[in-house]
């Protein structure tokens, strides 16, 4: 069954805690969001409550991709440029889809839904994202259209001795 895509979806108790299990759940999988496994919920929380202030702020949308049984399965933030000769380009974070629905095609629907959902923001002509080298996540971007556009070799430093390229990539939207 498809994924129910909802941008900027009524904020509340479920809601938050289906997010902090998703980060959780994909970070303690192996997942490149911000984290090394193991890590908690409580991990997890102050970065979430970082995207939180930028949604109360007006500078950071969320796309939320709900399973058929209403569990949040996967998750995306759209966050604005403030600076006035970058509007024209947002940025893509904490891209997310649960462990449990890999190989579904669910991350390919994410990803179309968040293309879907910048062009409705007026001026929008690209979403740039980053990702974490020795992966593979770009090759994923690439075959939904992203291309690499940029990379810091060795800037992400997931354990001694294990530095990682930092990729920043880019989607336009026309």
């Amino acid at each position: 069954m498809p994924l129910t895509f909802t941008l900027d979806p009524a904020f509340g108790p479920e809601l938050r805690d289906g997010l902090l299990a998703l980060w959780t759940d994909v970070s303690n999988a192996g997942g490149a969001v911000g984290f090394v496994p193991p890590v908690t919920t409580e991990d997890v929380r102050p970065e979430l409550l970082k995207h939180l202030t930028a949604m109360a702020e007006g500078r950071t949308r969320l796309l939320v991709g709900r399973d058929e049984g209403g569990a949040v399965a996967a998750t995306v933030f759209l966050t604005l440029n403030t600076h006035r000769l970058m509007r024209h380009w947002l940025w893509l974070y904490t891209v997310m889809v649960h462990p449990s629905h890999q190989g579904k095609g669910y991350g390919r629907d994410l990803m179309a839904a968040a293309a879907d959902a910048a062009r409705t923001i007026d001026g929008m002509e690209y979403i740039r994202l980053t990702c974490r080298g020795g992966t593979g996540v770009d090759r994923f971007y690439a075959s939904c259209g992203y291309k690499e556009v940029g990379r810091v070799p060795g800037a992400i430093r997931v354990a001694e001795g294990d530095d990682r390229d930092d990729i920043t990539m880019l989607l336009p939207l026309a």
